[in-house]
């Protein structure tokens, strides 16, 4: 198969969503398959003029016979070419839909999905839950199909082996992500031994400067590392020397970094926001409520004191972890959703 994969650039971004395309194209292109990068510019999800002018210029610059595969993070801006995705097949990559996001925005981004996804030929979500999600809003449930993200074969944490429990938090600095909940719960535990570090980029400058001043004012900016963005051997070395791995979402569309978490034996305390908890093997997490930062607090104490449940927490993890989807299974799930879109 000849692909495009038209996602707003830079295609090198951290975060779960690109890197699951990235992983994507690396397999597609192991098993045989050409597979181009249309890197989309302006502002996504909701488009501005030049985002529009990029999808259109994108479109134009297909090939006959690629197979036009679209990121939901960048779909909206195609809304004026919905007859062409039609007529096409194309398939919309659904990490999550865009109008979940809260915003100024939300009613515009669901009103365009609602007609994209109808328009699209295929519809591939990252997650059962994701796939569940989509009828709601205008898609065809049997043109959905499900491809969940992978996970690689990884060394089991060794955890800090300090008397501190060191947390770690892998997210983009986003309101989604959940960190200021995470922040609150904590403030609450300033009797126990722990330090928290964040790892994800400051994709909303605002948000990420507000967590900094929130971590000063709850008196926590001694014991909290932002990291910033983190990727290959850095973060792997995050989740080796990590005892506990916490993110208090309000959704995922999978799940990526607590599948990670989970794939490297991590105790998990997570907001079961989304598809998250669809991950979770039993005995491994704390859970809380999405927002719930009372909860969560509660939920998380004992872990953190209590080395002998964190290893128990740990064991059960690691078991979970090991059963997880692996990688390199998932390419030949995917190109077996693009063969089903192209034959209609």
């Amino acid at each position: 198969m000849k692909v495009a994969l038209l996602v707003p650039g830079p295609f090198g971004t951290v975060s779960g969503g690109y890197l699951y395309d990235r992983r994507m194209v690396e397999g597609l292109c192991a098993l045989g398959h050409a597979v181009r990068v249309v890197e989309l510019s302006g502002r996504f999800p909701m488009p501005d003029d030049v985002a529009q002018a990029s999808a259109r210029d994108a479109w134009a610059g297909l090939a006959e016979d690629e197979i036009a595969v679209v990121d939901g993070l960048g779909l909206p801006a195609f809304a004026a070419l919905a007859p062409e995705l039609t007529a096409r097949r194309a398939v919309g990559l659904i990490h999550h839909p865009t109008s979940i996001e809260p915003g100024p925005h939300q009613a515009e981004l669901a009103a365009l999905e609602r007609a994209l996804f109808a328009a699209c030929g295929r519809l591939i979500a990252t997650s059962p839950y994701t796939a569940k999600g989509l009828p709601p809003l205008g898609a065809d449930a049997a043109r959905i199909g499900v491809v969940e993200p992978g996970t690689d074969p990884a060394p089991r944490a060794t955890g800090s082996g300090g008397p501190s429990a060191r947390l770690l938090a892998v997210g983009s600095l986003i309101p989604r992500k959940g960190h200021d909940v995470l922040l609150r719960a904590l403030a609450r535990l300033t009797d126990l031994d722990w330090t928290l570090r964040i790892a994800g980029p400051p994709a909303d400058p605002v948000h990420a400067d507000g967590l900094r001043a929130l971590a000063e004012e709850l008196g926590l900016a001694n014991r909290v590392t932002f990291l910033g963005a983190v990727s290959g051997a850095a973060l792997e070395a995050e989740y080796a020397v990590a005892d506990l791995f916490a993110l208090a979402t309000w959704f995922e569309g999978y799940g990526m970094a607590a599948a990670e978490a989970q794939a490297r034996g991590l105790p998990l305390i997570l907001c079961t926001g989304g598809a998250i908890a669809d991950l979770v093997g039993p005995g491994a997490a704390i859970l809380a409520a999405p927002g719930d930062a009372n909860s969560l607090s509660r939920g998380m104490r004992r872990p953190i004191y209590d080395i002998a449940l964190r290893a128990q927490m740990a064991e059960a993890s690691w078991q979970a972890g090991q059963s997880l989807p692996r990688w390199e299974d998932r390419a030949a799930r995917f190109a077996a959703e693009l063969e089903a879109a192209a034959h209609g």
